[in-house]
Order: C-alpha cells, then structure tokens, then sequence
C-alpha cells in the first residue's frame, strides 16, 4: 500500500511527464510523445491500483488537486497541437487510399 507522500510523487512523475510530451508535440516530436504517453499510462495505471486504498492528508489532497490542473492544462494544450496534425494525418491517408482506388479502376483502362 502506497502512503500519501508517494501518492503525490507519482502525481508529481505524471506532471513531470506531461509537461515532456507537450514539449514533444510543440516540437513536432512524435515518437518521442508516443513514449512518453506510454509511460505516462504506466505511472497512471499504478496510481489506479493503489491510490484508492491510501489515506491523504487535506494537504496532499490540495496539493494533488493543483498537480491535476496542470496535468489537465498540459493535456489540453498537447489535444490542440495535436488534434489538427492528426485529422491532417488522415485525411493525407484518406486521399492516399482514394487515389489508388482510383488508379485500380481506371489506371489500368487508360490507352496511353
């Protein structure tokens, strides 16, 4: 079982890494941000496990709350990076799949 002081450091890990993959992104670096949110998930599924049976002070749970809100506030900022590159991501993959759908049905009936 996880003490209060260890719940908050692994909160304090997950900021620490959020605020890695919104470098990452503004940086144009995804597979680094990949990474990173893979380990982010790791430090989260931990904290799913064994923070609900640990017992935090009124203290640590005000400080667990503004480590939230910037966690929040990261991950907001890294969806509107993100967000445009991604539906750009696939619309160059939606028009890439057109396009050969295109070239089998009528590339191969062009005379040339």
């Amino acid at each position: 079982m996880m003490n209060s002081q260890e719940v908050i450091s692994l909160y304090e890990t997950v900021a620490t890494i959020t605020d890695q993959m919104l470098a990452a992104a503004r940086d144009g670096q995804w597979e680094q941000l990949a990474a990173l949110e893979s380990r982010c998930a790791s430090h989260i599924e931990t904290l799913k496990t064994h923070e609900p049976q640990t017992r935090i002070t009124d203290v640590a749970r005000q400080q667990k709350i503004r480590i939230i809100q910037k966690i929040l506030a990261d991950d907001r900022e890294i969806r509107n990076i993100t967000e445009p590159w991604m539906a750009q991501l696939s619309s160059l993959i939606n028009s890439t799949g057109v396009e050969r759908k295109l070239h089998r049905l009528y590339g191969a009936n062009q005379s040339g």
